[in-house]
């Protein structure tokens, strides 16, 4: 296997995409999103998107592929990032996926084959209604599996899993067409505490920078409220704020509480995959990189 795949990993505040950008000067790489939310245009503090500046000239791929108004799957994820991959290996660069979102990574590394199930747009109106507890539980009743790794603040992923266990029983067992090349896995986890403060400093940076700004933009674009609250995290706490549902200390408070509940989780997911080296720092990287 001639080819090769390295991908970063970690929590969100960790220094994933800096890392990556490291690797990639000093590997000849290029760098693959991975992040469900990064690839909306327009969705640029909120995610935390790395800026022009600090791509320092390597090619970013899967950023800013889509209108937040359109309904992004991870099937597509999966054929645009292969895509990707395909002219990085065709440029005789080395491909470095970068991101969060855990199942995107193995939607396109283990290329799962997704079940392809159409919107259900009656179902949707009516589970819309719902708070994302009523959700929970009821996909916990349809699907058990599926209900144990779901982000339960997520009301775009739990009613999609609901409307797969409606048209097929249950989400399935997934089959799987892994790329043909050589992965090599780097986890970047800075600690509980240094990841706590790094949430919290990058959380008050991007406040000071316009996130609320850019979060009234999209609304006024044509980004309902719903939708961007669907979006979590920073958009769903800016959306309830502009709508006067919360103050703006509360937002502050559930936020950062929110995004450090989201870091566990990311967290919890990766340390599921056993072939992730864990490192501190773009030294310890290139160090297990060099090995393989």
């Amino acid at each position: 296997m001639s080819k090769k795949v390295i991908v970063v990993v970690g929590p969100t505040a960790s220094g994933k995409s800096s890392l990556a950008i490291k690797l990639a000067q000093k590997l000849q790489g290029e760098v693959i999103s991975a992040d469900s939310r990064q690839v909306y245009k327009g969705m640029d503090l909120g995610t935390g998107k790395v800026t022009k500046k600090e791509m320092a000239g390597i090619p970013h791929h899967l950023l800013d592929v889509v209108s937040p108004k359109t309904i992004f799957s991870a099937n597509k994820y999966q054929h645009l990032g292969r895509l990707a991959l395909k002219k990085i290996w065709a440029n005789k660069k080395l491909p470095i996926i970068c991101g969060g979102t855990g199942f995107y990574i193995q939607t396109l590394v283990d290329g799962l084959l997704l079940p392809e199930v159409p919107p259900n747009k009656v179902l949707r109106n009516k589970l819309a209604k719902l708070s994302t507890e009523e959700l929970f539980r009821i996909l916990e009743k349809k699907d058990p599996e599926r209900a144990q790794n779901i982000d339960k603040q997520n009301p775009a992923r739990l009613i999609r899993s609901i409307e797969i266990a409606n048209a097929l029983g249950k989400v399935p067992k997934l089959k799987t067409d892994p790329l043909d090349a050589e992965i090599i896995y780097i986890g970047i986890n800075p600690g509980k505490e240094k990841l706590k403060a790094n949430i919290h400093k990058r959380l008050l940076a991007r406040i000071k920078l316009g996130m609320l700004a850019e979060i009234k933009k999209l609304h006024k674009s044509g980004v309902s409220f719903r939708k961007l609250e669907s979006f979590g995290l920073e958009y769903r706490y800016g959306a309830l704020l502009l709508q006067n549902k919360i103050n703006k200390n509360n937002f502050l408070i559930e936020l950062e509480k929110s995004i450090n509940d989201y870091a566990k989780r990311q967290v919890t997911w990766f340390k599921r995959n056993p072939n992730i080296h864990w490192v501190k720092n773009c030294g310890e990287a290139k160090k297990i990189i060099s090995k393989k």
